[in-house]
């Protein structure tokens, strides 16, 4: 399964090589003008979001044929509702992600942190070395505020309304409440402390960070890696993560290493699978569950209405 299209891969990574690009032009031109670069990161913010989440959305959602559905995790389709509240709980997530990035820029302006842009006088090698620490780094705070996220009721009670998307979306990546969305951008400010090129920093998080967000919440399985990779986390992990997590049961919490999750007893796929029970896309064909016969009982929706801007205004008006 193709969630896009070899075309629309290089178009994304020069969308965000250019938006790294004007993101310091714009910590330029705005200086000590802090609302002014918020607006500038948030409007990028949507443009990402919109390009990189609409286009898989059009292409798994939109027309789902029978040889999609054989990779959909769930195989109803969710209601054209829950893709509303998705996008609006984005839209206002993206307002907040982008708060931390833009004190990271304001902060550098006024020569209070470290970030810089360009080479900033140093290797491609330790510009490589500082990306890859930084994902694993990342990566390592994301399952664990997760994790935590489901152990401590507190913490549970903010989390849960990410799981009312129990049949995700391209579009529930950051559809979170507000303290999860600041808590998980709060490592954008790590440049107060150390050198952190602006560009690679935020090329990362919304190549890799979002990007991967997208596939994770995509509802589809690929190939490779198939829910049975030993280290990688599916999209099937955080599908059954959406789906089946609640306070105190941390299930798949991580984002992209399975390893953290292994550690705490979290992911049990190895184990569903020797006792002939996992759920995977992959192991529901070789059982026969993703026959044609099945697929005709599958209700399609009609999410043409996202199109009509009464649909929205119909939402609008229900939180008035």
């Amino acid at each position: 399964l193709k969630l896009f299209s070899v075309p629309s891969w290089p178009f994304l990574c020069l969308l965000s090589s250019l938006s790294a690009s004007m993101i310091c032009e714009s910590a330029d031109y705005f200086g000590a003008n802090f609302f002014g670069t918020w607006a500038v990161l948030t409007v990028f913010g949507i443009m990402t979001s919109a390009v990189m989440s609409g286009v898989t959305f059009a292409k798994l959602y939109w027309k789902p044929t029978f040889e999609k559905w054989q990779y959909k995790s769930n195989p109803k389709f969710p209601k054209p509702e829950h893709i509303r509240t998705e996008v609006l709980l984005t839209l206002k997530c993206i307002a907040l992600s982008t708060i931390f990035p833009s004190l990271s820029l304001y902060l550098a302006t006024l020569g209070k942190s470290e970030a810089f842009c360009g080479w900033g006088g140093r290797s491609l090698s330790w510009h490589i070395t500082s990306m890859v620490v930084g994902i694993l780094a990342v990566d390592f705070f994301e399952w664990f505020y997760h994790y935590a996220g489901h152990q401590v009721p507190f913490l549970w009670k903010g989390h849960k309304s990410h799981h009312r998307f129990f049949n995700p979306t391209p579009f529930s990546v950051i559809a979170d409440e507000a303290v999860d969305q600041l808590v998980r951008s709060a490592p954008m400010l790590v440049s107060v402390f150390v050198p952190i090129n602006i560009d690679v920093m935020f090329l990362t998080f919304t190549l890799f960070f979002y990007g991967y967000g997208v596939y994770l919440h995509c509802g589809y399985e690929l190939n490779w890696p198939d829910a049975h990779h030993p280290w990688i986390n599916s999209s099937y992990q955080h599908y059954l993560h959406h789906a089946e997590g609640a306070v105190g049961k941390p299930r798949h919490t991580g984002f992209f290493i399975k390893t953290w999750d292994q550690l705490v007893g979290g992911d049990n796929t190895a184990e569903m699978l020797k006792a002939g029970k996992c759920g995977c896309v992959k192991c529901g064909r070789a059982r026969g569950e993703r026959s044609k016969e099945a697929w005709a009982k599958v209700e399609k929706q009609d999410y043409s209405c996202l199109l009509k801007p009464s649909f929205w205004l119909t939402a609008l008006k229900k939180e008035a």
